[in-house]
Protein backbone atom coordinates (compact mmCIF):
# COMPACT_ATOMS: atom_id res chain seq x y z
CA UNK A 1 0.00 0.00 0.00
CA UNK A 2 1.48 3.37 -0.96
CA UNK A 3 1.56 6.31 1.42
CA UNK A 4 -0.72 8.34 -0.84
CA UNK A 5 -3.54 5.77 -0.51
CA UNK A 6 -3.60 5.68 3.30
CA UNK A 7 -6.57 7.38 4.91
CA UNK A 8 -5.69 8.84 8.31
CA UNK A 9 -8.15 10.05 10.93
CA UNK A 10 -8.60 13.78 11.32
CA UNK A 11 -6.24 15.47 13.74
CA UNK A 12 -7.75 16.56 17.07
CA UNK A 13 -8.15 20.32 17.37
CA UNK A 14 -5.33 20.76 19.92
CA UNK A 15 -2.91 18.63 17.85
CA UNK A 16 -3.76 20.63 14.76
CA UNK A 17 -3.20 23.92 16.60
CA UNK A 18 0.17 22.60 17.82
CA UNK A 19 1.29 21.87 14.27
CA UNK A 20 0.04 25.22 13.04
CA UNK A 21 1.75 27.16 15.83
CA UNK A 22 5.05 25.32 15.37
CA UNK A 23 4.91 25.74 11.60
CA UNK A 24 4.42 29.50 11.89
CA UNK A 25 7.20 29.74 14.48
CA UNK A 26 9.57 27.66 12.33
CA UNK A 27 8.97 29.84 9.26
CA UNK A 28 9.72 32.90 11.40
CA UNK A 29 13.00 31.35 12.62
CA UNK A 30 14.02 30.41 9.06
CA UNK A 31 13.27 33.90 7.76
CA UNK A 32 15.23 35.43 10.63
CA UNK A 33 18.18 33.14 9.87
CA UNK A 34 18.21 34.06 6.19
CA UNK A 35 17.85 37.75 7.02
CA UNK A 36 20.70 37.75 9.54
CA UNK A 37 22.97 35.64 7.33
CA UNK A 38 21.89 36.84 3.90
CA UNK A 39 25.51 37.46 2.93
CA UNK A 40 26.45 33.85 3.63
CA UNK A 41 23.38 32.57 1.80
CA UNK A 42 24.10 34.80 -1.19
CA UNK A 43 27.69 33.58 -1.41
CA UNK A 44 26.47 29.96 -1.40
CA UNK A 45 24.08 30.62 -4.27
CA UNK A 46 26.80 32.49 -6.17
CA UNK A 47 29.07 29.44 -5.95
CA UNK A 48 26.25 27.14 -7.12
CA UNK A 49 25.70 29.41 -10.08
CA UNK A 50 29.35 29.85 -11.06
CA UNK A 51 30.76 26.36 -10.52
CA UNK A 52 29.70 23.24 -12.40
CA UNK A 53 31.04 21.19 -9.50
CA UNK A 54 28.29 22.49 -7.20
CA UNK A 55 25.44 23.05 -9.65
CA UNK A 56 23.72 20.01 -8.11
CA UNK A 57 23.00 22.10 -5.00
CA UNK A 58 20.09 23.80 -6.77
CA UNK A 59 18.08 20.57 -6.52
CA UNK A 60 18.93 19.80 -2.89
CA UNK A 61 16.18 21.94 -1.36
CA UNK A 62 13.44 20.54 -3.65
CA UNK A 63 14.67 17.02 -2.85
CA UNK A 64 14.58 17.72 0.90
CA UNK A 65 11.02 19.02 0.67
CA UNK A 66 9.96 16.01 -1.40
CA UNK A 67 11.56 13.56 1.03
CA UNK A 68 9.74 15.22 3.94
CA UNK A 69 6.47 15.17 1.98
CA UNK A 70 6.86 11.40 1.57
CA UNK A 71 6.82 11.14 5.36
CA UNK A 72 3.70 13.23 5.86
CA UNK A 73 1.53 10.30 7.01
CA UNK A 74 4.15 9.28 9.56
CA UNK A 75 4.56 12.88 10.72
CA UNK A 76 1.01 14.11 11.04
CA UNK A 77 0.17 12.05 14.12
CA UNK A 78 3.41 12.96 15.94
CA UNK A 79 2.97 15.64 18.58
CA UNK A 80 5.36 18.63 18.21
CA UNK A 81 7.39 19.18 21.37
CA UNK A 82 9.84 22.11 21.03
CA UNK A 83 13.27 21.41 22.49
CA UNK A 84 14.97 24.19 24.41
CA UNK A 85 18.20 22.19 24.61
CA UNK A 86 18.45 21.90 20.83
CA UNK A 87 17.88 25.63 20.53
CA UNK A 88 20.82 26.13 22.89
CA UNK A 89 22.89 23.63 20.86
CA UNK A 90 22.40 25.93 17.88
CA UNK A 91 25.05 28.11 19.48
CA UNK A 92 27.66 25.61 18.27
CA UNK A 93 26.74 26.46 14.68
CA UNK A 94 26.95 30.14 15.58
CA UNK A 95 30.45 29.60 16.98
CA UNK A 96 31.47 27.77 13.81
CA UNK A 97 30.13 30.66 11.73
CA UNK A 98 32.08 33.18 13.81
CA UNK A 99 35.31 31.20 13.37
CA UNK A 100 34.65 30.87 9.65
CA UNK A 101 34.14 34.60 9.34
CA UNK A 102 37.25 35.39 11.34
CA UNK A 103 39.50 33.25 9.15
CA UNK A 104 37.48 33.81 5.94
CA UNK A 105 36.64 30.14 5.31
CA UNK A 106 33.48 29.95 3.23
CA UNK A 107 33.06 26.21 3.78
CA UNK A 108 32.75 26.78 7.54
CA UNK A 109 30.23 29.63 7.26
CA UNK A 110 28.16 27.77 4.67
CA UNK A 111 28.11 24.60 6.77
CA UNK A 112 27.15 26.64 9.83
CA UNK A 113 24.26 28.31 8.00
CA UNK A 114 22.84 24.99 6.81
CA UNK A 115 23.37 23.62 10.32
CA UNK A 116 21.36 26.49 11.80
CA UNK A 117 18.48 25.80 9.41
CA UNK A 118 18.59 22.07 10.10
CA UNK A 119 18.71 22.49 13.89
CA UNK A 120 15.73 24.82 13.73
CA UNK A 121 13.55 21.77 12.99
CA UNK A 122 14.20 19.87 16.25
CA UNK A 123 14.34 23.17 18.17
CA UNK A 124 10.81 24.12 17.09
CA UNK A 125 9.13 20.77 16.31
CA UNK A 126 11.05 18.57 18.73
CA UNK A 127 13.40 15.61 18.54
CA UNK A 128 10.65 13.08 17.83
CA UNK A 129 9.64 14.89 14.66
CA UNK A 130 13.28 15.44 13.65
CA UNK A 131 14.10 11.74 14.07
CA UNK A 132 11.31 10.86 11.64
CA UNK A 133 12.96 12.98 8.95
CA UNK A 134 16.62 12.50 9.88
CA UNK A 135 17.78 11.65 6.36
CA UNK A 136 16.12 14.63 4.64
CA UNK A 137 17.69 16.94 7.22
CA UNK A 138 21.14 15.40 6.77
CA UNK A 139 20.68 15.43 2.98
CA UNK A 140 20.38 19.23 3.18
CA UNK A 141 24.13 19.43 3.85
CA UNK A 142 24.78 18.45 0.23
CA UNK A 143 23.90 22.08 -0.49
CA UNK A 144 27.19 23.14 1.14
CA UNK A 145 29.72 23.81 -1.66
CA UNK A 146 32.66 21.93 -0.22
CA UNK A 147 35.08 19.44 -1.71
CA UNK A 148 37.74 21.46 -3.51
CA UNK A 149 40.17 20.66 -0.69
CA UNK A 150 40.28 17.11 -2.12
CA UNK A 151 41.55 18.33 -5.51
CA UNK A 152 45.33 17.96 -4.89
CA UNK A 153 44.95 14.49 -3.38
CA UNK A 154 42.59 13.22 -6.08
CA UNK A 155 44.82 14.63 -8.82
CA UNK A 156 47.85 12.95 -7.27
CA UNK A 157 46.03 9.60 -7.05
CA UNK A 158 44.87 9.91 -10.66
CA UNK A 159 48.41 10.64 -11.85
CA UNK A 160 49.84 7.73 -9.81
CA UNK A 161 47.34 5.23 -11.20
CA UNK A 162 47.51 6.49 -14.79
CA UNK A 163 51.31 6.40 -14.95
CA UNK A 164 51.44 2.93 -13.34
CA UNK A 165 48.75 1.56 -15.68
CA UNK A 166 50.40 3.03 -18.80
CA UNK A 167 53.73 1.50 -17.80
CA UNK A 168 52.08 -1.88 -17.24
CA UNK A 169 50.70 -1.55 -20.78
CA UNK A 170 54.26 -1.48 -22.10
CA UNK A 171 54.48 2.27 -22.78
CA UNK A 172 57.54 4.07 -21.33
CA UNK A 173 56.67 7.07 -19.17
CA UNK A 174 58.73 9.95 -17.83
CA UNK A 175 56.94 11.73 -14.99
CA UNK A 176 57.44 14.94 -13.05
CA UNK A 177 54.70 15.77 -10.57
CA UNK A 178 51.36 15.84 -12.35
CA UNK A 179 52.90 15.94 -15.81
CA UNK A 180 54.23 12.97 -17.74
CA UNK A 181 55.58 12.25 -21.19
CA UNK A 182 55.08 9.17 -23.37
CA UNK A 183 56.52 8.58 -26.86
CA UNK A 184 53.39 9.98 -28.55
CA UNK A 185 53.16 13.20 -26.55
CA UNK A 186 52.87 15.01 -23.22
CA UNK A 187 50.00 14.74 -20.76
CA UNK A 188 49.05 16.56 -17.59
CA UNK A 189 46.54 15.85 -14.83
CA UNK A 190 44.54 19.06 -14.39
CA UNK A 191 41.59 19.94 -12.15
CA UNK A 192 39.06 18.47 -14.58
CA UNK A 193 40.91 15.14 -14.28
CA UNK A 194 40.62 15.01 -10.50
CA UNK A 195 37.18 13.40 -10.60
CA UNK A 196 35.86 15.57 -7.76
CA UNK A 197 32.68 16.28 -9.75
CA UNK A 198 32.10 12.57 -10.28
CA UNK A 199 32.73 11.92 -6.60
CA UNK A 200 30.37 14.57 -5.21
CA UNK A 201 27.60 13.66 -7.65
CA UNK A 202 27.98 9.94 -6.99
CA UNK A 203 27.91 10.26 -3.19
CA UNK A 204 24.84 12.51 -3.26
CA UNK A 205 22.87 10.34 -5.67
CA UNK A 206 24.14 7.15 -4.01
CA UNK A 207 22.98 8.34 -0.59
CA UNK A 208 19.54 9.11 -1.98
CA UNK A 209 19.37 5.73 -3.72
CA UNK A 210 20.38 3.89 -0.53
CA UNK A 211 17.76 5.72 1.54
CA UNK A 212 14.95 5.05 -0.93
CA UNK A 213 15.77 1.41 -1.65
CA UNK A 214 17.11 -0.05 1.58
CA UNK A 215 15.72 -0.33 5.09
CA UNK A 216 18.77 -1.97 6.66
CA UNK A 217 21.33 0.57 7.99
CA UNK A 218 24.12 -1.84 7.03
CA UNK A 219 23.01 -2.00 3.40
CA UNK A 220 22.64 1.75 3.26
CA UNK A 221 26.14 2.43 4.59
CA UNK A 222 27.70 -0.23 2.38
CA UNK A 223 26.10 1.27 -0.73
CA UNK A 224 27.13 4.80 0.26
CA UNK A 225 30.68 3.53 0.77
CA UNK A 226 30.64 1.88 -2.66
CA UNK A 227 29.26 5.06 -4.25
CA UNK A 228 32.28 6.85 -2.75
CA UNK A 229 34.88 4.36 -4.00
CA UNK A 230 33.46 3.59 -7.44
CA UNK A 231 33.78 7.13 -8.92
CA UNK A 232 37.38 7.38 -7.71
CA UNK A 233 38.38 4.11 -9.38
CA UNK A 234 36.22 4.90 -12.43
CA UNK A 235 38.03 8.23 -12.82
CA UNK A 236 41.38 6.45 -12.72
CA UNK A 237 40.24 4.07 -15.44
CA UNK A 238 38.84 7.00 -17.43
CA UNK A 239 42.16 8.84 -17.32
CA UNK A 240 44.06 5.70 -18.35
CA UNK A 241 41.59 5.07 -21.18
CA UNK A 242 41.96 8.64 -22.48
CA UNK A 243 45.77 8.45 -22.50
CA UNK A 244 45.81 5.08 -24.25
CA UNK A 245 43.22 6.18 -26.82
CA UNK A 246 45.34 9.22 -27.61
CA UNK A 247 48.52 7.13 -27.78
CA UNK A 248 47.11 4.34 -29.96
CA UNK A 249 45.42 6.81 -32.34
CA UNK A 250 48.55 8.94 -32.67
CA UNK A 251 46.69 11.74 -30.86
CA UNK A 252 43.84 11.79 -33.37
CA UNK A 253 41.15 11.15 -30.74
CA UNK A 254 40.66 11.82 -27.02
CA UNK A 255 43.01 14.82 -27.00
CA UNK A 256 40.53 17.71 -27.18
CA UNK A 257 37.09 18.38 -25.79
CA UNK A 258 36.06 14.90 -26.94
CA UNK A 259 38.01 13.32 -24.08
CA UNK A 260 35.71 15.13 -21.63
CA UNK A 261 32.70 13.72 -23.48
CA UNK A 262 34.19 10.23 -23.35
CA UNK A 263 34.82 10.70 -19.65
CA UNK A 264 31.22 11.67 -18.83
CA UNK A 265 29.84 8.84 -20.97
CA UNK A 266 32.11 6.37 -19.20
CA UNK A 267 31.10 7.77 -15.80
CA UNK A 268 27.41 7.55 -16.74
CA UNK A 269 27.75 3.92 -17.73
CA UNK A 270 29.59 3.06 -14.50
CA UNK A 271 27.02 4.80 -12.27
CA UNK A 272 24.12 3.19 -14.14
CA UNK A 273 25.73 -0.22 -13.63
CA UNK A 274 26.20 0.58 -9.93
CA UNK A 275 22.52 1.39 -9.49
CA UNK A 276 21.38 -1.64 -11.51
CA UNK A 277 23.46 -3.93 -9.31
CA UNK A 278 22.34 -2.14 -6.14
CA UNK A 279 18.68 -2.51 -7.14
CA UNK A 280 19.00 -6.30 -6.94
CA UNK A 281 19.17 -6.04 -3.13
CA UNK A 282 16.40 -3.44 -2.76
CA UNK A 283 14.09 -3.89 0.21
CA UNK A 284 10.34 -3.08 0.25
CA UNK A 285 9.10 0.00 2.05
CA UNK A 286 8.16 -0.48 5.67
CA UNK A 287 4.42 -0.10 6.27
CA UNK A 288 3.36 3.30 7.57
CA UNK A 289 1.72 3.16 10.99
CA UNK A 290 -1.54 5.09 11.08
CA UNK A 291 -3.11 5.39 14.54
CA UNK A 292 -6.80 5.10 15.11
CA UNK A 293 -8.95 8.03 16.19
CA UNK A 294 -8.94 6.67 19.77
CA UNK A 295 -5.14 6.49 19.78
CA UNK A 296 -4.94 10.04 18.49
CA UNK A 297 -7.27 11.35 21.18
CA UNK A 298 -5.44 9.45 23.92
CA UNK A 299 -2.06 10.84 22.83
CA UNK A 300 -3.27 14.44 22.73
CA UNK A 301 -3.20 16.46 25.96
CA UNK A 302 -6.25 18.41 26.95
CA UNK A 303 -4.37 21.62 26.26
CA UNK A 304 -1.11 21.96 24.35
CA UNK A 305 1.31 24.23 26.27
CA UNK A 306 2.58 27.21 24.29
CA UNK A 307 5.39 28.31 26.61
CA UNK A 308 7.96 25.66 25.45
CA UNK A 309 7.53 26.89 21.88
CA UNK A 310 7.91 30.54 22.92
CA UNK A 311 11.02 29.71 24.98
CA UNK A 312 12.64 27.69 22.18
CA UNK A 313 11.97 30.38 19.59
CA UNK A 314 13.32 33.10 21.89
CA UNK A 315 16.52 31.13 22.59
CA UNK A 316 16.92 30.28 18.89
CA UNK A 317 16.66 33.95 17.92
CA UNK A 318 19.20 34.93 20.59
CA UNK A 319 21.68 32.29 19.42
CA UNK A 320 21.16 33.51 15.85
CA UNK A 321 21.78 37.15 16.68
CA UNK A 322 24.77 36.63 18.99
CA UNK A 323 27.29 35.57 16.28
CA UNK A 324 26.37 38.58 14.17
CA UNK A 325 26.95 40.83 17.18
CA UNK A 326 30.37 39.28 17.83
CA UNK A 327 31.51 39.79 14.24
CA UNK A 328 30.14 43.34 14.25
CA UNK A 329 32.17 44.08 17.36
CA UNK A 330 35.34 42.65 15.83
CA UNK A 331 34.84 44.18 12.38
CA UNK A 332 37.74 46.56 11.71
CA UNK A 333 35.70 48.45 9.12
CA UNK A 334 36.91 49.45 5.69
CA UNK A 335 40.59 49.18 4.87
CA UNK A 336 42.45 52.51 4.95
CA UNK A 337 42.90 54.14 1.56
CA UNK A 338 46.56 54.89 2.29
CA UNK A 339 48.76 52.32 0.47
CA UNK A 340 50.35 49.81 2.81
CA UNK A 341 54.10 50.31 3.15
CA UNK A 342 55.95 47.04 2.68
CA UNK A 343 59.60 46.54 1.80
CA UNK A 344 62.26 43.84 1.98
CA UNK A 345 65.62 44.47 3.68
CA UNK A 346 67.95 46.66 1.60
CA UNK A 347 70.97 45.93 3.79
CA UNK A 348 71.05 42.13 4.01
CA UNK A 349 73.10 40.42 6.64
CA UNK A 350 75.97 37.96 6.32
CA UNK A 351 77.60 37.62 2.90
CA UNK A 352 74.44 38.61 1.06
CA UNK A 353 73.95 41.73 -1.05
CA UNK A 354 71.22 43.09 -3.32
CA UNK A 355 71.01 41.72 -6.84
CA UNK A 356 69.25 43.03 -9.92
CA UNK A 357 68.81 39.52 -11.31
CA UNK A 358 65.78 37.27 -10.86
CA UNK A 359 66.49 34.61 -13.48
CA UNK A 360 63.73 32.10 -12.82
CA UNK A 361 60.78 33.99 -14.33
CA UNK A 362 58.57 32.34 -11.70
CA UNK A 363 56.47 33.89 -8.91
CA UNK A 364 54.08 32.40 -6.36
CA UNK A 365 50.34 32.82 -6.91
CA UNK A 366 48.71 35.14 -4.38
CA UNK A 367 45.49 36.87 -5.37
CA UNK A 368 44.82 40.49 -4.47
CA UNK A 369 47.29 41.06 -1.61
CA UNK A 370 47.14 44.32 0.30
CA UNK A 371 50.81 44.80 -0.54
CA UNK A 372 53.57 42.82 -2.20
CA UNK A 373 57.34 43.20 -2.40
CA UNK A 374 60.02 41.21 -4.24
CA UNK A 375 63.80 41.47 -4.01
CA UNK A 376 66.70 39.34 -5.26
CA UNK A 377 69.86 38.74 -3.23
CA UNK A 378 73.17 37.12 -4.13
CA UNK A 379 75.97 35.70 -1.99
CA UNK A 380 79.72 35.52 -2.56
CA UNK A 381 79.35 32.19 -4.39
CA UNK A 382 76.97 33.74 -6.90
CA UNK A 383 73.90 31.90 -5.61
CA UNK A 384 70.79 34.06 -6.09
CA UNK A 385 67.86 33.93 -3.65
CA UNK A 386 64.63 35.74 -4.51
CA UNK A 387 62.47 36.79 -1.55
CA UNK A 388 58.83 37.82 -1.87
CA UNK A 389 56.37 39.17 0.68
CA UNK A 390 52.62 38.98 0.07
CA UNK A 391 50.88 40.90 2.84
CA UNK A 392 47.16 40.78 3.71
CA UNK A 393 45.25 43.27 5.85
CA UNK A 394 41.47 43.58 6.34
CA UNK A 395 40.97 40.16 4.78
CA UNK A 396 37.74 39.39 2.93
CA UNK A 397 36.47 36.59 0.70
CA UNK A 398 38.25 38.10 -2.31
CA UNK A 399 41.38 39.05 -0.37
CA UNK A 400 42.75 36.44 1.99
CA UNK A 401 46.07 34.76 2.65
CA UNK A 402 44.98 31.11 2.82
CA UNK A 403 42.76 30.09 -0.07
CA UNK A 404 42.46 27.37 -2.70
CA UNK A 405 43.76 29.76 -5.37
CA UNK A 406 46.89 30.88 -3.51
CA UNK A 407 49.75 28.44 -4.01
CA UNK A 408 53.37 28.03 -4.94
CA UNK A 409 52.35 26.98 -8.44
CA UNK A 410 48.90 26.59 -10.00
CA UNK A 411 47.88 23.07 -10.88
CA UNK A 412 47.05 24.11 -14.44
CA UNK A 413 50.30 26.03 -14.98
CA UNK A 414 51.45 25.19 -18.51
CA UNK A 415 55.11 25.83 -17.74
CA UNK A 416 56.00 25.24 -14.10
CA UNK A 417 55.28 21.99 -12.33
CA UNK A 418 55.61 20.91 -8.68
CA UNK A 419 57.99 17.96 -8.73
CA UNK A 420 58.12 17.25 -4.99
CA UNK A 421 57.11 18.79 -1.69
CA UNK A 422 58.12 18.33 1.93
CA UNK A 423 58.27 20.16 5.23
CA UNK A 424 61.63 20.64 6.82
CA UNK A 425 63.20 22.33 9.82
CA UNK A 426 65.17 25.53 9.31
CA UNK A 427 67.68 27.10 11.68
CA UNK A 428 65.80 30.02 13.22
CA UNK A 429 67.14 33.55 13.40
CA UNK A 430 65.45 33.81 16.77
CA UNK A 431 64.11 30.72 18.60
CA UNK A 432 61.40 32.87 20.18
CA UNK A 433 59.94 33.62 16.76
CA UNK A 434 59.61 29.90 15.89
CA UNK A 435 60.71 30.26 12.27
CA UNK A 436 61.66 26.59 12.27
CA UNK A 437 59.49 24.88 9.65
CA UNK A 438 58.87 25.76 6.03
CA UNK A 439 57.11 24.15 3.11
CA UNK A 440 59.89 23.12 0.74
CA UNK A 441 58.98 22.39 -2.87
CA UNK A 442 61.03 21.53 -5.93
CA UNK A 443 59.63 23.06 -9.11
CA UNK A 444 60.49 22.04 -12.65
CA UNK A 445 60.04 23.98 -15.86
CA UNK A 446 60.17 23.00 -19.49
CA UNK A 447 60.52 25.85 -22.00
CA UNK A 448 58.04 25.25 -24.86
CA UNK A 449 59.81 24.36 -28.10
CA UNK A 450 63.12 23.81 -26.32
CA UNK A 451 64.92 21.10 -24.40
CA UNK A 452 65.91 23.59 -21.70
CA UNK A 453 65.15 22.40 -18.20
CA UNK A 454 65.28 24.38 -15.00
CA UNK A 455 64.85 23.42 -11.36
CA UNK A 456 63.85 25.79 -8.62
CA UNK A 457 63.85 25.14 -4.88
CA UNK A 458 61.09 27.10 -3.14
CA UNK A 459 60.57 27.66 0.56
CA UNK A 460 57.33 29.14 1.78
CA UNK A 461 55.99 29.95 5.23
CA UNK A 462 53.29 32.16 6.75
CA UNK A 463 53.58 35.00 9.22
CA UNK A 464 50.36 35.38 11.23
CA UNK A 465 50.71 38.60 13.22
CA UNK A 466 54.10 37.59 14.63
CA UNK A 467 53.68 33.82 14.58
CA UNK A 468 55.35 31.64 11.92
CA UNK A 469 53.87 28.42 10.52
CA UNK A 470 53.81 26.58 7.20
CA UNK A 471 50.57 24.68 7.84
CA UNK A 472 47.41 26.09 6.28
CA UNK A 473 45.15 24.82 9.07
CA UNK A 474 47.46 26.10 11.81
CA UNK A 475 47.61 29.47 10.06
CA UNK A 476 43.81 29.65 9.96
CA UNK A 477 43.44 28.72 13.63
CA UNK A 478 46.10 31.16 14.74
CA UNK A 479 44.47 33.87 12.65
CA UNK A 480 41.15 33.24 14.38
CA UNK A 481 42.81 33.42 17.79
CA UNK A 482 44.54 36.76 17.20
CA UNK A 483 41.33 38.25 15.79
CA UNK A 484 39.36 37.12 18.82
CA UNK A 485 42.05 38.74 20.94
CA UNK A 486 41.43 42.00 19.10
CA UNK A 487 44.86 42.06 17.41
CA UNK A 488 43.65 42.34 13.81
CA UNK A 489 44.15 39.98 10.89
CA UNK A 490 47.56 41.07 9.55
CA UNK A 491 49.19 38.11 7.83
CA UNK A 492 51.77 37.51 5.15
CA UNK A 493 53.42 34.82 3.08
CA UNK A 494 57.20 34.71 2.82
CA UNK A 495 58.42 32.89 -0.28
CA UNK A 496 62.10 32.23 -0.97
CA UNK A 497 63.38 30.65 -4.17
CA UNK A 498 66.77 29.64 -5.53
CA UNK A 499 67.86 27.85 -8.68
CA UNK A 500 68.77 24.20 -8.23
CA UNK A 501 72.13 23.46 -9.96
CA UNK A 502 73.30 20.23 -11.56
CA UNK A 503 75.82 19.51 -8.83
CA UNK A 504 74.97 21.91 -5.98
CA UNK A 505 71.69 22.10 -4.12
CA UNK A 506 69.92 25.35 -3.28
CA UNK A 507 68.99 24.22 0.23
CA UNK A 508 72.20 25.44 1.95
CA UNK A 509 71.89 28.86 0.30
CA UNK A 510 68.26 29.24 1.42
CA UNK A 511 69.12 28.12 4.96
CA UNK A 512 72.02 30.57 5.16
CA UNK A 513 69.83 33.40 3.89
CA UNK A 514 67.18 32.72 6.54
CA UNK A 515 69.78 32.52 9.29
CA UNK A 516 71.41 35.80 8.22
CA UNK A 517 68.27 37.80 7.41
CA UNK A 518 65.43 36.24 9.41
CA UNK A 519 65.41 38.99 12.01
CA UNK A 520 65.33 41.70 9.33
CA UNK A 521 62.46 39.96 7.53
CA UNK A 522 60.54 39.77 10.79
CA UNK A 523 61.17 43.47 11.48
CA UNK A 524 59.87 44.48 8.04
CA UNK A 525 56.61 42.61 8.56
CA UNK A 526 56.15 44.12 12.01
CA UNK A 527 56.77 47.59 10.57
CA UNK A 528 54.11 47.01 7.90
CA UNK A 529 51.65 45.84 10.56
CA UNK A 530 52.31 48.84 12.79
CA UNK A 531 51.93 51.18 9.82
CA UNK A 532 48.61 49.61 8.89
CA UNK A 533 47.38 50.02 12.46
CA UNK A 534 48.38 53.69 12.55
CA UNK A 535 46.58 54.30 9.25
CA UNK A 536 43.48 52.63 10.65
CA UNK A 537 43.58 54.68 13.84
CA UNK A 538 44.04 57.89 11.86
CA UNK A 539 40.97 57.03 9.79
CA UNK A 540 38.79 56.07 12.76
CA UNK A 541 36.33 58.78 13.90
CA UNK A 542 37.16 60.56 17.17
CA UNK A 543 35.63 59.12 20.30
CA UNK A 544 32.68 61.03 21.68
Amino acid sequence: MSQDSIASPALPADRLRAWQACSVAWVAVVLATLLLYHGTASSMVAIWNSSETYAHAFIVLPMVLWLIWRQREALRWLRPAPSLWVALAGATMGLLWVLGELVVVNAATHFALVGMLVLSVPAVFGLTVARAITFPLVFAFFAVPVGEFMLPTLMQWTADFTVAAVRLSGVPVYREGLKFVIPSGSWSVVEACSGVRYLISSVMVGSLFAYLNYRSPLRRWVFIGVSFLVPIVANWLRAYMIVMLGHLSNNQIATGVDHLIYGWLFFGVVIMALFMIGARWAEPDAPVFVPSAADMAAATPARWPVWPLAASVAVALITLAAPRAVIQALDPGEAPSTPLQLALPEAPGGLWRLSADAPSGWAPVFANPSASATQAYVNAAGQIVVAQFDYYHHQRADRKLISATNSVVKVDDLQWNAVSAQRRAVASHDPAQQLTVVESQLLGVETPGSSTRQRLRVWQTYWINGHWTSHDVAAKLWGAWVRLAGQGDDSAALTLSAAEGDTATAEPALADFVKANGAALQARLEAARDGARRAHLDKAPPAK
